[in-house]
């Protein structure tokens, strides 16, 4: 692997303020190869780790040179790209910082809503850039990995190949799912303003109704806007008169530049867009809200129904009027959006687009797709739901994981973007290996970041780990996805001399489709099975991990028959059968995965995984039972085993199997 252009962020204690939380940091490394993703080497103070007591796997011992993982893509847009909040505002994606809410969708019901959700994780890097124009004009400025919602489903920016699977990407005609054109600020003229302090008032009492203005129940945000309004109206009476009844107005000079609000109240002669767009923020204000997304606007009285109609027809809105002066405005989460950009209400909870189903429209089809020639700096977030609108269509971005929360990092842009390097992993663990207290126990690598990950390439971690680990007479197991592996067949060869060597490659389907969407980053499949083919033709024994197993997606008799055949063709020496294990974390992201790709199924896995990570017993025993004859069709059944050195010719000794019995449970997801 070539790192050319790598680039050194930081150096010494300078690295500790690029990433607080991680101590022991020499450098942090950007290079090209890795786009979005900054290495950063530190000097661990332990190699060893112990499995907590009380976790079922048959080892107790793990080795873990690397944090993070390479292998993920980083989707991002331009700094430009505006993103809907929570309240139906906007704001710059390079502007949004963890915390802030936003709109996201989920599914409830079988149906694709909008729902609130949180800014998780910010972060930035530099990626080719691609323009992708609308019907309507929109452009948005994206990666080619970036991924919008379409009614077929979630498309890529641009074809290709990403993370080992061919994606499906967007074309001119391609209908995206979405809001449509979002809000932007609005200015507030002087007739704006007068038509808003007219709504505000006649929508929360009316003259003669015995009323004094304002009730109780008006919002502050909407005071506040009042008050602002009234500071700057010249011709207004005193705020004090806002606790008064509104007829009759006070009259005399405005103290502090405030007057009372009779003069507000007053109905123009030829109300224009402007007052009237004032007038309908003010009655939504005060008398209206939203439930679903839909806008509903109760008046008090008949003349201000039909004020509100009138102001609705001349800014071409379309409404409803029903029973008890209900005014609906029609057209669904689209209109209810251009209402706002129009209209512009103070109050938040008059914004809200949570509960509406999500659509599209003609003019959220792709008009074109074309490469801007150049990298761009760009900008990804991580939100709980997993998606946001930008732009007014549904975006995705990268899922949340919690490796690396201990670290002080967080738990999405980190974990695939800030990949931390124990340089000296080998070192620290020839000290701990020397120990008198040292029971030589056998050691696990691959169970929770693969050693052989692409970033192994570069810094060659893992031959000093298998030497030194050989040398101690410490017994060893490695699992792993990558193919990085077989550059290190001579120094496992020589290992397993001395000591026993358990050698395992995961491999979960056969599907290149499916394992793309779910195993980014990693080799394909026949890559896989190619090198189980490297490993046993040099004389070492190879397990492969058929996992996850997906309940009612890849657990089928013909499924797993079809893939032990060709695990068997490659010459394994055993397999072993896991069902998924949906950690904390993953957990997340793959229930996300599953509502996305396969609603109908969410049911069922919540009962299947209704006590927590591992699946339910009685699944457990029917895959088992399902497993166990093609295990022995395949030739597949026997443990995982290697020569070792000092044994006599043709004796084996049994190996540290890479995770668990033949039919088990698995460590962790993917």
């Amino acid at each position: 692997m070539r790192w050319s252009g790598q680039q050194v962020l930081d150096e010494g204690v300078g690295a500790d303020v690029a990433l607080p939380g991680l101590q022991g940091v020499l450098r942090s490394v950007r290079t090209p190869e890795f786009a979005g993703a900054v290495f950063h080497e530190v000097e661990a103070r332990s190699a060893l780790n112990r499995v907590p007591g009380s976790s079922p796997v048959p080892f107790r011992w793990t080795v873990n040179p690397y944090r993070g993982c390479s292998h993920a893509c980083v989707y991002c847009l331009a700094g430009h790209t505006r993103v809907l909040l929570a309240d139906g505002r906007s704001r710059r994606i390079a502007e949004l910082r963890v915390g802030d809410a936003v709109l996201g969708t989920e599914r409830v019901g079988g149906v694709r809503r909008y729902v609130p959700t949180t800014v998780l994780a910010h972060w930035s890097t530099v990626k080719p850039a691609l323009r992708v124009r609308l019907a309507a004009g929109t452009e948005l400025v994206a990666s080619g990995e970036h991924r919008f919602l379409t009614d077929r489903g979630w498309r890529h920016v641009s074809g290709g190949w990403c993370r080992s699977g061919r994606r499906p990407r967007l074309l001119p005609g391609s209908a995206l799912l979405g809001p449509g054109a979002l809000p932007a600020p609005r200015q507030h003229t002087a007739a704006y303003r007068r038509g808003y302090l007219c709504g505000l008032v006649r929508g929360d009492s009316h003259p003669g109704a015995g009323r004094a203005f304002p009730s109780g129940h008006l919002e502050l945000e909407a005071l506040g806007r009042a008050h602002h309004f009234l500071a700057e109206t010249a011709a207004v009476p005193a705020l004090s008169a806002l606790a008064a009844p509104v007829a009759p107005a006070p009259v005399g000079p405005a103290p502090r530049g405030i007057a009372p609000v009779g003069a507000a109240i007053a109905w123009p002669r030829e109300p224009g867009v402007e007052w009237s767009a004032g007038f309908l923020a003010g009655l939504v204000d005060a008398c209206g809200d939203v439930h679903a997304g839909e806008l509903r606007i109760t008046p008090a009285d008949d003349e201000v129904l039909a004020r509100a109609a009138d102001a609705l027809r001349r800014l071409r809105f379309r409404f409803a009027v029903g029973p008890g002066r209900v005014v609906r405005l029609r057209g669904g989460p689209s209109e209810l959006l251009r209402f706002l950009q129009v209209a512009d209400p103070a109050v938040s909870g008059r914004r809200d687009l949570g509960g509406a189903a999500v659509a599209g429209g003609p003019d959220l089809t792709v008009a074109s797709v074309e490469p801007l020639g150049a990298a761009l700096p760009m900008y990804d977030i991580t939100t709980g739901t997993g998606d946001f609108v930008t732009e007014g269509v549904v975006s995705h971005n990268c899922f949340a994981r919690n490796t690396h929360t201990y670290l002080d990092l967080d738990a999405g842009a980190d974990f695939d973007g800030q990949i931390v390097v124990k340089v000296n992993i080998a070192r620290v663990l020839e000290r701990e290996l020397r120990s008198p207290k040292w029971a030589r126990e056998p050691v696990a690598m691959g169970t929770n970041t693969d050693p052989y990950q692409r970033a192994e390439g570069r810094y060659r971690l893992m031959p000093d780990v298998i030497r030194v680990l050989a040398h101690s007479g410490t017994p060893f197991s490695l699992l792993t996805k990558g193919t990085v592996l077989g550059r290190d067949l001579p120094e496992l060869t020589a290992a397993a001399a001395d000591v026993p060597v358990g050698l395992g490659v995961s491999v979960a389907l056969v599907d290149r489709h499916l394992q793309a969407r779910l195993e980014p980053g990693t080799p394909s499949p026949a890559a896989r099975l190619d090198l189980v083919r490297r490993i046993t033709d040099a004389g070492l024994p190879c397990g492969v991990m058929v996992a996850p197993v997906l309940p009612m997606l890849t657990d089928s008799t013909e499924a797993l028959d079809a893939l032990l055949e060709r695990v068997a063709a490659a010459g394994a020496t055993g397999a072993t059968v896991l069902a998924l294990h949906l950690r904390p974390g993953t957990r997340e992201w793959f229930l996300a995965w599953l509502q996305r790709e396969h609603p109908r199924l969410v049911e069922p896995y919540g009962r299947l995984y209704r006590r927590g990570a591992y699946v339910d017993p009685a699944y457990r025993n029917a895959l088992a039972e399902r497993v166990a004859p093609l295990l022995r069709r395949h030739g597949l059944g026997r443990a995982v085993t290697t020569v070792r050195g000092q044994n006599p010719p043709g004796e084996q000794a049994p190996v540290p199997e890479p995770a668990g019995p033949a039919c088990g449970e698995q460590l962790s997801l993917l």
